[in-house]
């Protein structure tokens, strides 16, 4: 039944019980009465039809003891009592429905988002096409207020583009040639025409709606109990309700027990405050995939940071170029040639450099090997060549002189990587690469820790110099350099065998091991956004640290909220039957109080929909910029 049939039956219904109030006042008791019936007979035939359907389905619903209920009343003729319970649990459904949309308003506003149109050039010509007839390689046209329909890359124009919906970034990000944009972002001002690489179910737009939708329909182990405990609790419920009869012969006694132990509240604690976390989630740009991943968010203690592409900008560039016998540019070209196979982020910041220097890559490499964790090994135009580090020269039996080493050392201690390029069995260049540390990441480690996470680790391939460098800055207690991804998999599994529960953070591609050993694996959305989609329980769609602060603080709040309703259902529940046996609390009156007890329970989880963390000034915001200058 819809909301709108709710509400039409609820608005009959009262129009009919004030009738009949006002026929008592006149002193009309037959024609009270029969408007009680009929409001009674409305009210309770949808309550009456979902118990049916529940039981055919081998399932003891609420709506069953409600039925059994207003049955009774009517047959006892109590029937300002009938009419009263059937009006107010219908009315208190439609309440609820309307209330938990409120829940859900993240994923309805993401819905809204969504682009229904988009200006292709087809032939010669511009033409107005509907969303699902667009095709990957189309070129998309988009002036300032209109929303882009598809993932892809702009070939012409600058625009200022509001990413909020996959972002939860309000500030408009500048776009210009050859950015990446996304479905469901909305041109703030500008003009761009856009070369589409997805389009569709395949944008990331469509992908974080249907992993939100997937998310707030999981139930958590909570839920999962709940369920089986209504289950179990409410024939038990019928069973002592006719065991109280049989011992007081009070029929209107035993049927407000009924009414009274209805599990309502019980069984909606749980789920309605996980969808609004999620959705909370959502609208800031954090896709929580589920209630049992914000249980387990919830209870983590240790985070483990992979260091580029997580704490550093996953921009690194060449800072320096040293060479002993080759021209530095000849030696760039080569080792840039070799590299443009190369998937490691070190290897394309040299090919990206050598573009900039507009040198042409004319050679394709030959008998490439990726040494994985070490480098790589390839021929280029008649040239074997070996790229990487330490490591990868040891074991290929390649020389590095004491003055090398003490060079490639100054530019780790000052935050490089160095990479070592031997030509022919002979080192002829160390390329110094340097990537800054985001931003945020210092302050969202403070949040962190302050919210209740108690050990930082950091692991990463790169040198054990800059990692200890970057970790003196962010304040990370532990650091493990120079790893191989099978090394990080295993400090990790450590890690847990210690008792700790650990998140990992990565970039959802060379850290996927280690994110899927974890309790809770952590990608930055924008760095392989399929596969850190895929893989990953939660996603940075801004791939900033501090939504990571957020996304934790919220699961912790969240979690909380659980707690706290499941608390208020069996506490008023308990109060209720309190008064049931006191003779205090009758059928009509216990109908009303357990509805507003539903609607208080879903009134608190709402509150998680505008959740913020709470910002908090301590003195150890002051040693923190201390650490850092």
């Amino acid at each position: 039944m819809t909301g709108k049939t709710k509400a039409r039956i609820a608005a009959v219904t009262g129009g009919l019980l004030v009738a009949a109030f006002l026929f008592h006042i006149t002193g009309l008791e037959q024609i009270r009465n029969l408007l009680l019936i009929l409001s009674t007979i409305i009210a309770s035939v949808p309550i009456i039809t979902k118990a049916i359907q529940s039981l055919r389905m081998k399932a003891f619903s609420i709506e069953l003891l409600v039925s059994i209920a207003v049955i009774g009343a009517l047959f006892i003729g109590e029937y300002v009592e009938s009419a009263v319970v059937s009006f107010l649990f219908l009315f208190g459904a439609y309440l609820e429905a309307r209330t938990l949309e409120k829940t859900r308003s993240s994923l309805k506003t993401l819905m809204d988002m969504a682009p229904l149109e988009a200006t292709v050039l087809r032939g010669n010509e511009k033409v107005i096409l509907p969303i699902d007839e667009i095709e990957e390689g189309d070129h998309v046209f988009i002036q300032s207020g209109e929303k882009i329909a598809v993932d892809g890359k702009v070939i012409s124009g600058t625009a200022f583009i509001n990413e909020s919906a996959i972002t939860g970034e309000s500030i408009p990000a500048n776009k210009k040639g050859n950015d990446a944009v996304y479905s469901g972002t909305i041109v703030d001002n500008g003009y761009i025409e856009v070369l589409a690489e997805k389009v569709g179910d395949d944008t990331a737009f469509a992908k974080i709606i249907e992993l939100v939708e997937e998310a707030q329909d999981s139930k958590t182990k909570t839920e999962k109990f709940l369920e089986k405990f209504a289950n179990i609790y409410t024939p038990a419920i019928v069973i002592l309700a006719i065991i109280v009869f049989i011992f007081t012969r009070n029929i209107e006694f035993t049927l407000t027990f009924l009414v009274i132990a209805c599990p309502g509240a019980l069984v909606i604690s749980a789920p309605v405050s996980i969808v609004a976390g999620i959705g909370n989630g959502a609208k800031n740009g954090v896709l929580i995939k589920g209630g049992e991943i914000m249980e387990k968010l919830a209870k983590v203690d240790a985070v483990v940071f992979d260091k580029t592409g997580t704490l550093t900008e996953g921009s690194p560039t060449v800072t320096a170029i040293q060479t002993f016998t080759w021209e530095e540019n000849e030696l760039l070209k080569l080792v840039a040639e070799a590299e443009v196979v190369s998937e490691h982020h070190l290897g394309q910041t040299i090919v990206k450099e050598a573009l900039a220097r507009q040198l042409q890559l004319a050679h394709s490499p030959e008998n490439t090997e990726i040494i994985k964790g070490n480098g790589i090994r390839a021929k280029v135009d008649g040239y074997l060549l070996s790229i990487g580090n330490r490591k990868l020269m040891a074991d290929s039996g390649i020389r590095v002189t004491p003055e090398m080493e003490i060079y490639a050392l100054e530019r780790e201690k000052q935050g490089n990587t160095a990479i070592f390029a031997a030509v022919d069995g002979k080192v002829e260049g160390i390329f110094s690469i340097s990537d800054q540390i985001r931003p945020e990441a210092a302050d969202a480690l403070k949040k962190l820790r302050s919210a209740g996470v108690k050990e930082f680790y950091m692991l990463t391939g790169d040198n054990r110099h800059t990692a200890e460098l970057v970790a003196a800055k962010l304040g990370i207690d532990h650091v493990f350099a120079e790893l191989l991804p099978e090394n990080k998999v295993e400090i990790v599994r450590e890690l847990k065998e210690k008792g700790l529960h650990v998140a990992m953070a990565g970039d959802g591609i060379n850290d996927a091991p280690a994110i899927a050993t974890a309790d809770i694996g952590l990608a930055m959305g924008r760095s392989g956004t399929d596969v850190s989609m895929e893989t990953a329980d939660v996603v940075l769609m801004a791939d900033k640290l501090d939504q990571f602060a957020h996304a934790y603080s919220l699961a912790k709040a969240t979690v909380r909220n659980m707690k706290q309703n499941t608390f208020f259902a069996v506490g008023t529940v308990v109060l209720l039957l309190i008064g049931v046996l006191m003779q205090k609390v009758f059928l009509a009156s216990g109908m009303l109080i357990h509805e507003l007890s539903v609607l208080i329970v879903i009134l608190n989880a709402v509150r998680l929909v505008k959740y913020k963390r709470r910002r908090r000034k301590t003195a150890g915001t002051m040693q923190r910029k201390v650490a850092l200058n």
